[in-house]
């Protein structure tokens, strides 16, 4: 009866089983719909990272002025840690719900919010609130896709080749944060809002691509909405990134905000409510975060060694584009008003290092297993920031390129299969859950790493920075008066400047006193080479304290990822799922070809 009803209607047929979820060919769909959805979300945030300087300028507001820092900070962070906080929740609900409709769901979100942005219509201090609110709710948006790609993923590739799909879509996430840099380079020179014109095509496509394409292939479990564990989680989470963001800002004559009640408020609060939520998780029957998962070695080593590594990308990034807008490229002749463009353009090789090793290490690790490319991986990694620190801030070029060619390389080397060891040791049925608690971890990291390695910047910058910034301007004539009222200012200002672009000397000192010095004095001051100098030796040994720690996270993360389960039982449910009894971890994801 079968057979006659498919040559009554062939056609029919023949489209049914194109679209549906069987067809050998959804796999790749699902895979090239996943990775439009994760590079988009990772280059969102690094693209308005790059153009914070055109943003502030297209709305009028100066962003180092005190009473604006906050603006610049929540214009910064605010999109990661919003994802930080959401993404293990709506992998939850995707594995209640539907993976696949919280995902089509994101995009048009995200979509939708890109047009709100870029019409934004007012100036001063509520257009920076008009585009943190509204960057706050395209962040609900970029955490539904992160938080169930990797599980669409999962659910619609074979237990060989799920490596290598991971991988894919890993580096697509990974590398869209370096694209960005670059893509908001170039058009915040023409249009400030043209970053977030720039999403609404690519979102149009992958939404009506993605509501067409994809079906649900995975375990739906009926369930309960885990209600105080996602308000626990959420506010404990967020008071504590919070806490870790003002931090950073001068508070009471201090360089930095650590003896502020506010931010200590945040930091054990948050503290206090997260501990709070671990004791609901392990009572409620259906919690959002199934901390039974981390008694899997597996699954704990490779959410550690994803939170390690992300504070020590984030911690790389942000430095690197300090190092080169505020010392190397104005030492080489590039105007302030045109480093944040090329310092994207000079951190190519890091994204062309990830982008030829992620697919690779995936395709690898589902042969021979992906433990020893995701450990490798770190050292790599922290091979590469040894080299960085034995690098003269005035460095040469080709050594520096290689250099974070080799951090990217590891950062790609470790990205697949650390991802597939992870997805590969939970049930089925867990796979949203898991797929958020992963972003989680990651993201925060980025969130933790802005933190931490300012705090150490800020830190190194203050026994030496105020010193060396009253020498140098009373010798080009500046009155001892203004110097010393320079110098005493938080570095944070001084960081901020070179971070965004802006000629650091003629913001702090302004026209008033630049107007009273000789003119050749005020010419060297305010010229291309006078701040780099003067700031090389006291930011380097910042970067001492700053790259150690980071290659001790990644060596810790190395040593995590060679943890192996204790447990042995079928860990994939999906397709060819056949050969699939092994220890947790490896199997499904090393051995199965086999």
């Amino acid at each position: 009866m079968a057979d006659v009803d498919t040559e009554k209607d062939p056609e029919k047929d023949t489209k049914k089983r194109w679209i549906g979820a069987e067809h050998p060919r959804y796999k790749w769909v699902a895979l090239s719909n996943t990775t439009l959805g994760m590079l988009i979300a990772t280059i969102n945030s690094s693209i308005v990272l790059i153009s914070l300087p055109a943003i502030f300028n297209g709305i009028h507001l100066n962003p180092l002025e005190p009473g604006n820092v906050s603006y610049l900070l929540w214009m910064l962070m605010g999109y990661m840690l919003v994802t930080a906080v959401l993404v293990v929740t709506l992998g939850r609900l995707g594995d209640i719900w539907g993976r696949v409709r919280i995902y089509n769901a994101g995009f048009l979100i995200f979509t939708v919010t890109s047009v709100i942005l870029s019409l934004d219509p007012m100036g001063g201090g509520g257009g920076a609130l008009w585009l943190i609110g509204w960057r706050v709710v395209q962040a609900v948006g970029g955490a539904m896709l992160m938080a169930n790609s990797a599980a669409i993923i999962t659910d619609a590739f074979p237990a060989r080749q799920r490596g290598m799909a991971l991988g894919v879509n890993m580096v697509a996430a990974i590398a869209g944060s370096f694209i960005g840099l670059v893509l908001g380079g170039v058009l915040a020179e023409w249009n400030w809002r043209s970053i977030f014109w720039v999403n609404v095509p690519i979102g149009i496509i992958g939404t009506v691509w993605a509501y067409r394409s994809l079906h649900e292939t995975g375990v739906r479990r009926p369930g309960k909405i885990d209600w105080w564990g996602n308000v626990t989680f959420a506010v404990g989470l967020t008071a504590l990134l919070a806490g870790i963001t003002y931090g950073i800002q001068p508070y009471g004559g201090h360089t930095m905000g650590w003896t502020n009640p506010w931010v200590l408020t945040g930091l054990i609060g948050g503290a206090a409510v997260l501990v709070a939520f671990c004791v609901i998780e392990t009572r409620v029957a259906e919690p959002m975060f199934p901390l039974r998962l981390f008694r899997d070695p597996v699954f704990a080593g490779g959410n550690l060694a994803t939170l390690l590594g992300s504070i020590a990308r984030g911690g790389l990034q942000f430095m690197l584009i300090v190092w080169l807008q505020g010392i190397w490229l104005p030492l080489h002749g590039y105007e302030y008003e045109q480093t944040p463009l090329w310092a994207g353009i000079y951190l190519v090789p890091l994204t062309v290092g990830f982008l030829a090793a992620g697919p690779i290490a995936g395709h690898l690790s589902d042969r021979f297993g992906a433990r020893m490319f995701a450990a490798g991986g770190l050292v790599v990694m922290a091979a590469s920031f040894a080299g960085l620190l034995a690098l003269p801030t005035d460095f040469g070029y080709a050594w520096f390129a290689l250099l974070v060619f080799l951090n990217g390389l590891g950062g790609g080397l470790f990205a697949a299969p650390n991802t597939a060891l992870v997805m590969s040791s939970v049930p089925a049925a867990d796979r949203g859950a898991a797929s958020g608690m992963r972003a989680t971890f990651q993201n925060a990291g980025m969130v933790l790493s802005i933190g931490v390695f300012f705090s150490l910047m800020v830190a190194g910058l203050a026994g030496s920075l105020p010193q060396t910034l009253n020498d140098g301007l009373t010798g080009q004539g500046v009155s001892a008066a203004d110097a010393h009222a320079v110098a005493q200012l938080p570095p944070v200002g001084t960081l901020f400047a070179a971070f965004l672009g802006y000629n650091p000397i003629h913001e702090l000192l302004g026209p008033q006193v630049l107007s009273g010095l000789p003119a050749s004095n005020a010419q060297t001051l305010t010229g291309r080479e006078f701040f780099p100098h003067l700031i090389s030796g006291p930011f380097h040994d910042g970067l001492m304290v700053v790259f150690s720690l980071a290659i001790a996270m990644s060596l810790v993360a190395a040593l995590a990822s060679l943890l192996r389960g204790r447990r042995t039982g079928t860990v994939d449910d999906g397709p060819d799922s056949a050969a699939t009894t092994a220890p947790a971890g490896d199997a499904a994801v090393s051995r199965g070809a086999a």
